[in-house]
């Protein structure tokens, strides 16, 4: 090391000191001087040519000409002028030797994640990269090389190095493939390439944890360039991004975007992309097994082996549905002649033979959508007696009605729709036909002629029953198909593949729910511009991720149907429009969660559905105790509706069958309950009991709590008052320490640490009687939730009771976060702590969504209170209320949500400790039950909001929806409703694990 170090001192007049880099062949060092600037010292191997390193350079300084910005180094010319020289190394071997500059960043093959915008960068980047250098020219470009794709065939030769049958068969059939495109790469114009655009040669700053988005930063090492077709540059790129990707359609989709954006692509070099990818795979999978059997302890030689095997054996996605979704994604035809078949549709739009026997112009359509539609009542799970009613509310009698292509629904719940392991997986979701339903046996005509290319009874569960796919030309021979679902399956008794059927023939009619597949009887139309990737089994549903493909594979078939393409197209609710009225007519202090927010439109237990039918895991809403859109709570609220819903001043019996219900949950000595609206105006009216029992105004209550936005609430909750452009802390309100025993000035292993954190009231009390206020109160979030899902050392509570009361005040618990059931093993916070409250406060999850908050206390607190001024609520206790109140608490008993918590929030616990041991970044888990934190930390110990706001966003990406709290943003917020099942908690922990190994790779 010190060797180059002097030479590079002596030639380049650079003081600096270097690390050696890893290489293939040559040596590489990192050198860095004292005032931090960065080089790369090049040192070739011995016998390394001129011509090599010559070209190099002329490559790079061509580059910096074409495009100075351009991520590619720089190179360093020596003292005299002259790029490279020959020197010595240690052992007396002449070296060719260069000095580049050292780009910022870290390998693309380290960084994570690896976003669709990150992996388009790379395209962008290689596209520019291409176009620079397409005037470049250099003698030895033309080489026998390996890795020249142009050349790969000699792999073909070498496959006797494989032991393994099936993978030497897999590389032979990749090999034919590459040999059977070699005449249409060979027709591809050719220019200078990279031609190693790997993981290891791509650099990438910024990213996970950082609050720098990451960016691509580098394109370096040039030593493989050749001269060849660009597609192949952009094959080998691919080849690399691929690998190891949880979506490697979605990367390679974004690559290729990226590229055809700067440098716009061809359909026949798109249509050669996946089989050079695999090529390239096959190439660098055999030379590392040849590599290895000469070097068998070098790691470099088969650092992506690994990875490319799992790939090649595990993805074997369709060629030709490849090309599709490349080609559809870069905006060009789908197959060739799309384009000519979609004209003459259009142009032939209205003389096509009704498919129902009649015009269709003034039929109505019946939106099944998502946003509209209730179907199905479980999202994931429709049994066939409901699929057989689908859309009924839309039957007239004998009369037809349409349902909408491209409409995002939620009655495709069979596993077959869904792509991963977890309800919250990707879902195919989109329609990609238009429906007509009309009575069972009605009789459909072909709207053209065409001659028949599947006839099929598919009868499993919720598929097609009778199907029938015709195949037909436009008068210029450009082939299309349509597909006819959901028939009688008699149709296979009658018809055949090549069956010709006559323009207006009735060549088939619809089944009954017991034939069709279990569906309401309909016909589902559906157009496709070509077969070649999805054969005779078509997805008729899409995901919404996916639609570019799906859209232009299987566009809208309202042509065929004599209709205008907007009476059949659904359109969503969009979002960007929604966010932009938002802001303007929502105030600027209406926060949004996450930097991308997401829009629901509806909910089931603790999964919540976005505007596309996307499923999110709902772990953070805690105002759906009991679960969204609890079918109970419907009735309640539907049937209280269909009655009356009026207030106190009227007897009903639900208002104290409700007060009945909350009090058998409490101790004995709570015997009065007011009803209002919200946790905040039970917090506000808790502050007048207080006072009106005790003659005095003060107030005492840990920092950084909260306890509702009236004027009241606000001056009790310093995460309010003390924010900036808050208020302030009012005269007759003391702040005491949070009972933090993680970060506060008690910590674990203290075993006082729950009286010293009490003993701290004795100063505030002490404040608040030497002006005069007197002692009204405590108030605290039983486990304080904005402060941190801070769980206080047991016996804290009791002991700031005894001396609040001691003092002559009240003692409050806001057990708005913690309460009915959430903790477990305990029905309410204060169990926890040993603790008798005196006033007890509860809000938004005892009405599951419904506005309602309840304050229950002693009968000498209320009769203080009693003072001849009236209380009343105009909605506080209304019959509505009442009612869907004690249906949440009946809920929380008959489907044992409680012992639920306890369960599932042991097995969240366990995974979270599990996570905490594994990675530095987590400084602690806490919780009871389902109300859990996880603090994140610097390797300091110093509150990681930034990492904390990556964690939260990355879980959206993931569609895992949690919140952060603390004084410092940096604890991870985990409350989901009560109704979370075992297979969610597996799924939060095993995403959790992987968002968090982006940033902190494990210990």
């Amino acid at each position: 090391m010190d060797h180059w170090a002097s030479a590079m001192e002596q030639h380049w007049g650079i003081q600096a000191e270097l690390r050696q880099l890893d290489g293939e062949y040559d040596l590489n060092f990192l050198a860095e001087t004292p005032e931090g600037t960065g080089y790369v010292v090049k040192a070739m191997r011995p016998d390394c040519e001129d011509w090599l390193v010559d070209m190099q350079i002329r490559t790079l300084d061509h580059i910096s000409a074409a495009d100075a910005d351009l991520p590619c180094p720089r190179v360093i010319p020596a003292r005299s002028g002259q790029k490279m020289l020959r020197l010595e190394d240690a052992h007396g071997n002449a070296r060719l030797v260069w000095v580049i500059e050292r780009l910022a960043g870290k390998c693309y093959a380290e960084a994570a994640p690896k976003t669709d915008a990150l992996i388009a960068q790379v395209g962008q980047i290689l596209a520019r990269t291409t176009v620079s250098l397409q005037d470049f020219d250099h003698p030895h470009l033309a080489r026998d090389f390996k890795w020249d794709l142009m050349q790969a065939d000699w792999v073909n030769g070498a496959l006797d190095c494989l032991e393994d049958g099936a993978r030497r068969a897999l590389i032979a059939d990749i090999g034919d493939q590459f040999t059977a495109l070699k005449p249409a790469l060979a027709k591809l114009p050719q220019q200078a390439i990279h031609n190693d655009a790997n993981d290891y040669n791509i650099l990438v700053n910024g990213g996970a944890g950082t609050g720098i988005e990451p960016k691509i930063s580098g394109l370096i090492d040039f030593g493989d360039m050749c001269r060849a077709p660009r597609i192949c540059d952009l094959a080998i790129a691919a080849a690399y991004v691929v690998l190891d990707h949880p979506k490697p359609e979605a990367a390679l989709t974004a690559l290729v975007s990226g590229y055809h954006a700067e440098n716009p692509l061809s359909a026949p070099e798109l249509d050669l992309l996946w089989p050079l990818l695999r090529m390239r795979l096959a190439v660098s999978v055999v030379n590392s097994t040849l590599m290895a059997t000469e070097n068998p302890h070098d790691p470099y030689v088969t650092i992506s082996q690994a990875p490319a095997w799992r790939f090649l054996e595990g993805h074997d996605l369709n060629g030709d549905l490849m090309a599709a979704r490349l080609r559809a994604a870069c905006g060009l035809p789908v197959v060739e002649g799309a384009d000519r078949v979609m004209a003459w549709l259009d142009e032939a739009r209205g003389s096509f033979a009704p498919l129902m026997g009649q015009d269709l112009t003034d039929v109505p359509m019946g939106s099944l959508s998502v946003e509209k539609s209730l179907w199905p009542q479980n999202p994931f799970d429709m049994p066939l007696a409901e699929a057989a009613r689908v859309g009924e509310e839309f039957n007239t009698e004998d009369q037809i009605w349409l349902g909408y292509y491209h409409e995002p629904r939620l009655i495709y719940t069979a596993p077959a729709f869904r792509n991963g392991p977890w309800k919250a997986s990707d879902r195919r979701t989109v329609h990609l036909a238009v429906d007509g339903f009309a009575p069972a046996g009605t009789t459909l005509h072909a709207p053209l002629e065409g001659e028949v290319w599947v006839v099929e009874n598919r009868d499993s569960h919720l598929d097609y029953g009778g199907v029938i796919i015709l195949r037909h030309k436009t008068p210029e021979g450009d082939p299309f198909y349509t597909l006819y679902g959901h028939l009688d399956p008699e149709v296979v008794t009658r018809l055949q593949p090549g069956d010709p059927i006559t323009k207006g023939e009735a060549f088939c009619r619809l089944g009954t729910a017991e034939e069709n597949g279990g569906w309401a009887p309909h016909v589902h139309f559906q157009l496709a511009l070509s077969c070649d990737g999805i054969e005779t089994d078509w997805p008729g549903v899409g995901s919404p991720d996916d639609m570019y493909l799906w859209r232009a594979l299987c566009p809208n078939p309202a042509a065929l149907l004599n209709l205008p393409d907007d009476k059949t197209c659904y359109r969503p609710t969009d979002k960007s429009t929604v966010l932009e009225k938002r802001r303007a007519h929502f105030g600027g202090n209406l926060s949004l969660t996450y930097s991308d927010p997401v829009m629901l439109v509806r909910g089931w237990k603790h999964h919540l559905f976005d505007e596309w039918g996307r499923p999110y895991l709902d772990a953070y809403n805690n105002v759906p105790h009991v679960g969204h859109a609890h079918p109970r709570i419907q009735a309640v609220a539907a049937d209280q509706l269909r009655r009356m819903n009026s207030n106190t001043r009227y007897l009903h019996p639900a208002q104290t069958a409700f007060a009945d219900k909350v009090l058998s949950k409490l101790p004995d000595h709570f015997e009065v309950c007011f009803f209002v609206n919200s946790g905040t105006e039970a917090n506000e009216l808790a502050l007048r009991l207080a006072r009106a029992h005790t003659g005095a105004k003060g107030m005492v209550t840990p920092d950084h709590g909260y306890h509702g936005n009236t004027t009241g609430a606000i001056d009790l909750s310093a995460y309010k008052f003390n924010k900036p452009g808050g208020v302030g802390q009012a005269d007759w309100v003391e702040l005491v320490e949070v009972a933090d025993d993680y970060r506060g000035s008690f910590r674990r292993d203290d075993p006082d640490r729950a009286q010293k954190f009490a003993d701290l009231v004795d100063p505030a009390i002490a404040t608040l009687n030497s002006k005069g206020h007197g002692i009204a109160g405590f108030i605290a979030e039983t486990f304080p939730s904005v402060g941190g899902q801070i769980i206080p050392p047991k016996g804290y509570l009791p002991a700031v009771y005894e001396k609040i009361r001691a003092a002559g005040g009240v003692c409050i618990a806001d057990e708005v976060q913690t309460g009915l059931g959430r903790l477990g093993e305990y029905y309410f916070g204060f169990e926890h702590q040993g603790a008798l409250p005196d006033i007890v406060v509860m809000g938004k999850p005892i009405g599951n969504g419904h506005p309602l908050g309840v304050l229950v206390t002693t009968k000498a607190i209320a009769e203080s209170f009693d003072n001849g001024i009236e209380f009343f609520s105009t909605f506080g206790g209304s019959t509505l209320s009442c009612r869907i109140g004690k249906e949440v608490l009946d809920i929380v008993d008959d489907e044992g949500l409680q012992e639920n918590a306890r369960a599932r929030g042991a097995e969240l616990i366990s995974g979270l400790r599990a996570l905490e041991r594994k990675y530095a970044c987590v400084g602690d888990v806490r919780g009871v039950g389902l109300f859990l934190g996880l603090e994140l930390i610097h390797a300091d110990g110093s509150e990681a909001t930034e990492i904390c706001s990556y964690v939260k966003n990355r879980m959206r990406d993931h569609r895992i929806l949690i919140g952060s709290e603390g004084p410092k943003d940096n604890i991870l917020k985990i409350r989901p409703p009560l109704t979370i099942e075992a297979e969610d908690v597996e799924m939060l922990v095993s995403v959790l694990d992987e968002v968090l190994a982006e940033i902190n790779p494990a210990e």
